[in-house]
């Protein structure tokens, strides 16, 4: 099993550079890249500060367009770019933002607070529900409970979190004024007690919530228990029963373990999520996390911002496969890795 986790991480390098690769190549050739954008602000005669003024006053020399290139990187030939990109991220240096004109990971790292805050809240809450709603539909299918909570999961599986983040934006902040229309707290933040503090962080995050939730809400659920009813279904729990265990004491001494395993395995890819966020969902709600300072970014063409989220969030993703892995390990001690077989 050590071989198998070793080689597992050694395939992250070859799977971080193909994934870096391929979008810093897209950076390279779509348009609207900082230089044209820079260029129509010239010609429709806006500020562009003393390093990439216009002497003709509405077009750019031949001398202002290669001084533009090499300052934003792109006078040399893309592969040549691309390493020398990867030598800088491998020193831990991300570039400079060419929207804000600062690092961007000091850019990056000031959004962590709020992401790891949705993300982490977002995790612990889709599986300290699900799982137990799982358990329930399963052992009791078709009660009233499976039936009435199946239309709840199947409607949060239909919508798109955006669509149910705008429902709940309009509704409960726009119409009835229950909650805070966006942000992450309010203005006189500060002015509150620490009660006040916990109660406006609270109301802030209860709209975004709803929507982070709703669809990982119904896979998780249905997962847990369409895994559950196929372990009832199985010979070792008739013979449990046979051997007068109750139903639930079947339950948590054989089925519940096995019964975890699908949810183990996508356990790791939801890791991206303690960082990435959504895009569509912080936008709606203009909550100030590393969602939507990635959407910002990609609308500007701010590409330095771009790769930085990339780096991160790859990442995470690739290293959350591997604690997929080692979590389905946990559960399933049936499970070798790297060819081994099981007592």
């Amino acid at each position: 099993m050590t071989g198998y986790f070793v080689r597992r991480f050694l395939l992250i390098i070859p799977t971080f550079i193909g994934i870096t690769l391929l979008v810093f190549a897209i950076t390279r050739v779509v348009p609207g890249g900082p230089i044209e954008r820079l260029m129509t602000q010239v010609q429709l005669g806006g500020e562009t500060g003393s390093l990439h003024r216009s002497q003709g006053g509405g077009t750019l020399s031949d001398e202002q367009m290669e001084e533009l290139k090499r300052y934003y990187g792109f006078d040399k030939p893309m592969l040549s770019s691309y390493v020398i990109w990867l030598k800088k991220v491998l020193q831990f240096d991300l570039g400079l933002s060419t929207r804000y004109q600062d690092p961007v990971w000091q850019i990056i790292k000031e959004r962590f607070p709020i992401s790891i805050f949705y993300g982490l809240s977002t995790l612990v809450l889709t599986y300290a529900v699900c799982i137990p709603l799982g358990l329930a539909k399963g052992m009791y299918h078709g009660s009233t409970l499976d039936s009435w909570s199946s239309a709840v999961v199947f409607l949060g599986y239909a919508l798109p979190s955006y669509v149910i983040g705008i429902a709940l934006i309009s509704l409960f902040a726009g119409y009835w004024d229950m909650f805070p229309l966006g942000g992450f707290i309010s203005d006189n933040y500060d002015e509150f007690s620490a009660w006040g503090k916990a109660k406006d962080i609270f109301s802030h995050a209860v709209l975004p919530l709803i929507a982070y939730l709703a669809g990982s809400f119904a896979v998780t659920t249905l997962m847990m228990k369409n895994s559950l009813m196929d372990n009832l279904s199985a010979d070792y729990m008739r013979t449990a029963a046979a051997k007068g265990l109750s139903r639930s004491e079947s339950v948590r001494k054989h089925a519940l373990r096995n019964s975890l395993i699908p949810v183990a395995t996508s356990f790791g890819s939801n890791i991206s999520l303690l960082l990435g966020g959504s895009f569509l969902i912080e936008t709606i709600f203009n909550i100030d996390g590393i969602g939507l300072l990635g959407y910002e970014a990609i609308i500007e063409r701010d590409y330095p911002i771009v790769m930085g989220i990339l780096v991160i969030s790859s990442l995470l993703y690739l290293l959350g496969n591997i604690l997929s892995d080692i979590c389905v390990a946990l559960v399933d001690p049936r499970i070798r890795f790297g060819g081994g077989h099981g007592a």
